[in-house]
């Protein structure tokens, strides 16, 4: 088949299934590769040995491989969830972002980001409270795609949501409303979880300003199976 992002190359990989239950693409799941190129990570994604797999692999340089077609299942999440949402590899598009963690992600690597995910938000009606990082659905596991994503500049394109200011609440419930597995993860891995992705450099026990941002987002965005009732 060809690719269905404009750009990408099409290098299948064995380590595919169909998604259970008929489930439909409903998250973008974003990870960092932590290996030594893209090509590393994308032969090691098409290596049955491997068992693992994910959609796209992007390079630094902004191109772009797809290994497996957005219908069909990669293996790319591993244990989790997202709110109700159990088997994420089912309802999720992996997509894989050459970067060891450490380093900021280059612009044409973001540039290509955004472009990615525009098609694939349009293909499945995934609104922008669908994507999510591996380490929000992984908690105490994935620290991916890490501290150094730019995850409020895809939250001024309508790419990923931002909170805004709010009264604190109840940070766990509130946590949870959004869509974090905090029955199964300890109080500690939530919050540091919630940092990565909103306060990247906050260290330190809970304060009100993680109480607020998780008020606004559990309030605006509350996650599947979450009613915003």
């Amino acid at each position: 088949m060809a690719a269905e992002a404009d750009g990408a190359l099409w290098c299948p990989s064995p380590n595919v299934g169909s998604r259970r239950e008929d489930a439909r693409p409903s998250l973008i799941l974003l990870h960092y590769t932590a290996m030594a190129s893209a090509e590393a990570a994308r032969d090691w994604l098409c290596n049955p040995k491997a068992e693992v797999s994910a959609h796209y692999v992007l390079a630094e340089d902004g191109r772009l491989w797809q290994l497996v077609a957005e219908a069909d299942r990669a293996w790319h999440a591993g244990a989790g969830a997202w709110g109700a949402l159990r088997d994420v590899n089912s309802h999720s598009i992996g997509i894989e972002i050459c970067n060891d963690g450490a380093q900021p992600f280059a612009a044409p690597q973001m540039d290509a980001l955004e472009r990615l995910m525009q098609g694939i938000m349009a293909r499945w009606g995934i609104g922008p409270e669908g994507v999510v990082a591996h380490s929000d659905t992984a908690l105490g596991r994935k620290i991916d795609p890490g501290r150094r994503f730019d995850w409020k500049r895809l939250a001024r394109q309508g790419l990923a949501v931002w909170p805004d200011p709010a009264e604190p609440g109840d940070f766990l419930h509130d946590a949870g409303r959004f869509g974090y597995d905090t029955t199964n993860a300890r109080p500690e891995d939530v919050l540091n979880a919630v940092r990565m992705r909103f306060r990247p450099w906050a260290d330190g026990p809970l304060d009100d300003v993680d109480r607020s941002l998780m008020a606004s987002l559990a309030a605006r965005y509350p996650g599947p199976g979450h009613s915003s009732l």
